[in-house]
């Protein structure tokens, strides 16, 4: 074994007798003169020097003191002799000192136990260890927080020995249950810092059985957290996983929210995740963007670091989305001299040689344009309609949402270039973005470069860059012409570079940072205007008196009293409790079953409370004979269940029977209660049936708002395949008030910002969202625009997972439409 390695301190021996004086000093009964004694041989030993007729002496009268002081340097002591021959064998004389420690560990004080296990965390040798495992195990359970944080931290280190998971067998376990009823935050930190060691998959199903409330967790345990999740990360890099991309993407998105809240982490995950912006799977990629370009404005202090690992890494992104977002990164933070020459020579080395397409092989642009579609049939292949944020269609390429094989030869030239290669597949609003990041950063050279020379040259590359790109949208060589937009902002940066002005220029180099710095305050706006309603609310304050009914005296209340809180508290338990405001709508919940010329009159009270439906069924005899063999019998349609057999009752003449049923619900989809009532007279040998009336299930009883992100509510309106399209026919004039009236009718939130529904320009569009009890998604999106003589036009789309929800909205969207507010 190898042997540690000493520290080397400045000690004078004084007296080459020194030995026998620390001898004597440990024999006396003097603590301070031990004390001195010990720190002089804890010298000699690091400074390389042998005292092995000292361990005996210190065994004899320096074990048994209680001071701790002395407890301290001995331990400090311990940990720095040798312990083994040299085979690698433990000594003898060691097996002496483990009673001793045996004897602190169950010591009453809580500091010599304390630093007892803290020793322990260095010690290496088995044979010293096997002994003391029982009172380690023990000390676990202490009722003093420091000695169970350092009894966690030695069985950390006793399990990471070459024998540790035989020594300590049931350690996961007992740690994973402290885990779940531990208090100390450090002591918490520290179990689930085992489990993240020694049993990562352990720690993974915690954090996952446990993630809503990592929120809530201290900031030491947090921490570890999120070095778990790190390392999740570059797992998912290297394995070949089902649902990878899904995963990380997952992983991502958890990492940036925990980034957000903890800026002084972010340089630590930052690198790692800059690694996937060349990664295949473009969500996640976008997602690491996104969060690059939100770090970047709120800490200043890494803007330099993520500039120069974004131009260094720039050249491996291979989605069209994410090269924009990357550009304008690079476009508005690359302020000093060297980095806006560098950014400039980066995008000059990704677009390749120009020009793109050379006008004298026009002749061979026929057969070489039949290849490259061919060559890239990947990327190349049909252009689909995508949903922006503000829920509207645009057309975009395929290539943008997957990774592509880049042509090798392109008219007769390299395109080794990521941003080239993405061009000649027809991204031509990347080219546009590319132009927009060459006009800032030459506007920004203007300031920075004090040689007009240099400016000059950098501004006509750039000129020709777009001139090239131009070209290219023009020519046949590529699979659709250039559109209108990208053509328009591309010529307009070319007037630009010619004829700049100080007005415009301001606009260019600012303009576009404070809008970003308003959306994210509007983003961090929003977030904290949704934490508010989550907000616990208290009930009782701390001094108030606790109520236990049960424990009142009968002298203090009377019977009626008590039942009535009794009673109060059933319906709280049982969903029939109501609030004053609700009485009002109570009626509205009341059905009648059957007609009033029916002899037996129905009506129903149905209650909704979370997953049952309560039936409160009035049953009244209107008859002069008495209804014997009377049976309240329903059925259900869709995903309903009764949980109670009907049974017989006898009703007397012209009285009533309250009849209460119970139903299970288990989704949202459309449910419809039926039946009817039977009963038996001395008249008639035959049962009288009398039907009742449907009952149907509201949605929205549960269905309530709720938010997630754009690139979610995207993702998901590409996957769910069930769509209902609604025409608008209203009544409402007002655009933002028919989205009112929508919001309000079918309780959905709106996702789209405040600021994109301002101002008046005779259409709208928004996107909504809501979720079920049983975490089912519902996606709205609202397109409306008002006609000449003031009428709204357009659709309501719906989408969700299952058929049922999609109709069901639509159905109640359509009822509630043609009404006003």
């Amino acid at each position: 074994m190898e042997k540690s390695c000493t520290l080397l301190i400045h000690f004078d021996k004084e007296s080459p007798a020194i030995a026998n004086e620390i001898k004597e000093a440990l024999e006396g009964n003097d603590v301070s003169a031990k004390i001195d004694a010990m720190k002089k041989a804890i010298i000699l030993l690091l400074n390389g020097e042998t005292l092995p007729q000292l361990f005996i002496t210190i065994v004899r009268y320096v074990l048994p003191s209680e001071d701790h002081t002395v407890q301290k340097l001995l331990l400090l002591y311990l940990e720095i002799i040798e312990k083994t021959d040299a085979k690698g064998k433990v000594l003898p004389e060691m097996i002496l000192i483990c009673q001793n420690l045996r004897n602190n560990l169950i010591h009453p004080n809580e500091y010599i136990c304390g630093v007892t296990l803290r020793f322990l965390c260095r010690l290496n040798e088995t044979e010293i260890i096997e002994p003391l495992i029982p009172s380690v195990l023990q000390n676990i359970e202490h009722r003093h927080s420091f000695i169970r944080r350092n009894a966690i931290l030695a069985v950390i280190s006793i399990y990471k020995l070459p024998q540790g998971d035989q020594l300590l067998v049931d350690a996961p376990e007992i740690i994973e249950k402290t885990l779940s009823t531990e208090q100390d935050p450090s002591a918490k930190r520290n179990a689930f810092l085992m489990l993240f060691t020694c049993v990562q998959d352990r720690a993974i199903n915690y954090l996952l059985t446990h993630v809503d409330r990592v929120s809530e967790w201290d900031e030491l345990l947090q921490v570890v957290v999120l070095e778990l999740i790190r390392k999740e990360v570059v797992k998912t890099q290297t394995g070949e996983l089902e649902k990878n991309g899904e995963y990380r993407s997952m992983l991502i998105q958890a990492i940036h929210s925990c980034a957000i809240k903890f800026p002084e982490v972010a340089s630590t995950v930052l690198h790692l995740l800059m690694d996937f912006l060349g990664d295949s799977n473009v969500a996640s990629a976008i997602d690491v963007v996104i969060f690059v370009r939100e770090i970047i404005e709120t800490n200043s202090k890494l803007r330099v670091s993520i500039i120069t690992r974004l131009l260094d890494t720039f050249y491996q992104i291979r989605a069209a989305r994410v090269c924009s977002c990357a550009l304008w990164i690079i476009g508005e933070y690359c302020l000093s001299l060297s980095e806006v020459e560098s950014a400039i020579a980066t995008i000059k080395q990704c677009l390749g040689d120009l020009p793109f397409y050379s006008v004298s092989e026009e002749g061979e642009a026929t057969d070489a344009s039949k290849k490259i579609p061919q060559a890239n049939s990947i990327t190349v292949s049909s252009r689909r309609p995508a949903i922006l944020a503000d829920g509207t269609y645009a057309t975009q390429s395929a290539a943008s949402e997957t990774a592509f094989s880049p042509p090798t030869i392109v008219q007769g030239s390299l395109a080794s270039g990521n941003l080239r290669s993405l061009l000649l597949t027809g991204e031509f609003f990347l080219g546009a973005v590319v132009t927009c990041t060459l006009t800032k950063l030459v506007l920004r050279l203007e300031k920075v470069q004090p040689s007009k020379v240099e400016v000059n040259k950098a501004t006509t590359q750039a000129l020709l860059i777009m001139v090239s790109m131009l070209q290219l949208g023009q020519s046949p060589a590529v699979p659709h012409p250039i559109d209108n937009d990208s053509y328009e902002r591309i010529v307009l940066c070319m007037r630009l570079l010619c004829n700049t002005g100080d007005e415009i220029g301001k606009i260019w180099s600012q303009s576009c940072r404070q809008s970003f710095v308003k959306m994210l305050s509007e983003k961090q706006l929003r977030e904290t205007e949704e934490l508010k309603p989550k907000a616990q609310v208290s009930n009782a304050q701390p001094d108030d008196l606790i109520d236990f009914y049960h424990l009142k005296s009968r002298k203090g209340m009377s019977q009626l009293e008590l039942e009535d809180e009794v009673q109060d508290d059933l319906k709280r338990a049982t969903g029939e409790f109501v609030k004053d405001a609700d009485d009002a709508n109570k009626l509205n919940r009341i059905l009648q079953l059957t007609g009033f010329s029916d002899q037996v009159y129905a009506e129903a009270y149905v209650t909704v409370h979370h997953y049952d439906i309560v039936l409160d069924v009035t049953v009244i005899n209107r008859t002069k004979e008495t209804l014997q063999n009377l049976c309240l019998e329903l059925a259900t349609m869709g995903d309903l269940k009764l949980v109670e057999r009907p049974q017989n009752y006898t009703l007397a003449p012209e009285s009533s029977k309250q009849i209460k049923a119970n139903i299970k619900v288990s989704s949202t989809e459309t449910g419809v209660i039926f039946g009817n009532i039977v009963y038996e007279t001395s008249n008639v040998l035959e049962r009288t049936v009398v039907v009742l009336s449907d009952i149907h299930i509201d949605i929205m009883d549960y269905i309530s708002p709720a938010v997630c992100t754009d690139t979610a509510f995207r993702s998901m309106w590409a996957e769910f395949e069930w769509e209902n399209k609604v025409a608008v026919n209203t009544v409402i004039q007002d655009e933002k008030e028919f989205l009112n009236h929508i919001i309000k009718s079918i309780k959905m939130r709106c996702l789209t910002a405040k600021s994109a529904l301002d101002g008046e320009c005779g259409f709208l569009a928004a996107n909504l969202y809501a979720k079920s009890m049983f975490g089912e998604d519902a996606l709205v999106n609202l397109s409306v625009e008002k006609q000449a003589d003031g009428k709204l036009s357009g659709y309501i789309r719906i989408r969700s997972k299952t058929q049922g929800i999609a109709l069901s909205l639509g159905d109640k969207i359509t009822l509630k439409q043609k009404g006003g507010p």
